[in-house]
């Protein structure tokens, strides 16, 4: 863990770190060899450490000088369950698990850039860097909220980084606004009077009116949300039956799915309108439903100001043109946790070609190591300009 004059970002140690955290990729909230890892290499650099906020979440925490404002940035850590089935020499050496999204990556960028400002110390304020366990589906953003972050950290705006297969690895794109959708699960059960196959009239046929429901489902958003308002609902999973009967019609058949908005008001109307489907054609069949939907994860939206800062450090580092036309995506992240109570601003860091198609949650994807440089400066520049 030495810095030499010409590797400011100690590239070489930080390739070398990133492809050990992609060999030993850890799920969410069982980040405990990644976590000690992140923290030992914040310590040697003389930065405060927090242990154990959100089960395995670190925060460092870097203050310099007189300045009175503090930000955040964070890197999120966990990897996905699922297979690995790229030929890398550094490959998952973990049963159906890998980094497929790149938060090793993102993890050894802001691992680059707290150790170099601390070195530097060119800025005047206090950064905290968070390394958030748990962002893929399981809650981390909110566990570490839950545990007291912005009580024991208070910070005037937090910035998130993500990469982007299709963009050069020393490309990026802010942009103000909406960037990613709500995420959100929904189920309906609808509860029939299971009969024999071959005697449908003497039941109540659940598995018709789930077939009804899939196929009216898709009319929410085409016909029921306003068409300049983005929304998906998909259904995922349906389950009723048993294939070892085929002749008979079950009680119950249950289906679930998610939801996506960017809009407050369109992902209430989602909630609202899902429900009143089931339960109107449960009705229609003589039968009833249960339905439940569960807020997950809220749209990240970057706030105008806090953008423009960000803007203006991506424009300094790439020495290209920020990309600032980059359509939002219905994919979700919990950074949204810490935007919505503080200014904050998401933003996209090129990742080169999807080789293979190999892009994110693909079992080929991998981050590209030609990326830390770009990152680990962006953050480096952004904290130098944010706290003068």
């Amino acid at each position: 863990m030495t810095l030499g004059d010409n590797d400011p970002f100690e590239l070489a140690a930080m390739t070398a770190l990133r492809q050990d955290l992609h060999r030993h990729p850890e799920l969410g909230f069982e980040e405990v060899r990644t976590s000690a890892i992140v923290a030992q290499w914040l310590e040697d650099a003389g930065i405060a450490v927090h242990r154990g906020l959100g089960q395995t979440g670190v925060v460092g925490t870097l203050q310099v000088g007189t300045g009175t404002r503090a930000i955040a940035l964070r890197a999120d850590m966990d990897a996905l369950a699922m297979p690995e089935l790229g030929d890398l020499p550094y490959g998952s050496t973990t049963p159906n698990t890998m980094h497929a999204c790149g938060h090793d990556g993102h993890t050894v960028m802001l691992l680059a850039a707290a150790r170099h400002l601390a070195r530097s110390r060119n800025f005047s304020g206090t950064v905290h860097f968070i390394f958030q366990p748990a962002e893929e589906g399981r809650g981390g953003a909110r566990a570490m909220l839950a545990d007291g972050f912005l009580e024991r950290f208070p910070i005037d705006a937090v910035y998130g980084l993500h990469n982007m297969p299709g963009l050069a690895p020393d490309e990026m794109a802010v942009v103000a606004g909406p960037q990613l959708a709500s995420s959100d699960s929904w189920e309906v059960t609808f509860h029939g009077i299971g009969t024999h196959g071959a005697k449908p009239h003497l039941g109540r046929d659940a598995m018709t009116a789930a077939a009804h429901f899939l196929t009216a489902l898709h009319t929410i958003v085409a016909r029921r949300v306003d068409p300049l308002q983005p929304a998906v609902v998909s259904a995922c999973a349906i389950g009723g039956g048993d294939f070892r009967a085929l002749n008979v019609i079950p009680d119950d058949v249950r289906i679930g799915g998610t939801a996506r908005a960017y809009a407050a008001g369109v992902r209430d109307q989602l909630e609202t309108e899902i429900g009143q489907l089931a339960h109107g054609i449960a009705t229609s069949f003589g039968i009833t439903a249960s339905y439940s939907f569960t807020r997950r994860i809220a749209p990240v939206i970057n706030d105008a100001s806090v953008t423009a800062t960000a803007l203006s450090a991506a424009a300094r580092v790439t020495g290209r043109p920020v990309v600032t036309d980059f359509p939002p995506s219905t994919a979700g992240d919990d950074f949204a946790e810490f935007g919505a109570r503080v200014p904050g601003c998401y933003v996209w860091l090129g990742n080169g070609p999807a080789v293979d198609g190999a892009l994110h949650h693909n079992s080929r994807y991998d981050f590209n190591d030609d990326a830390i440089l770009t990152g680990a400066r962006y953050w480096t520049t952004l904290v130098e300009q944010e706290l003068v």
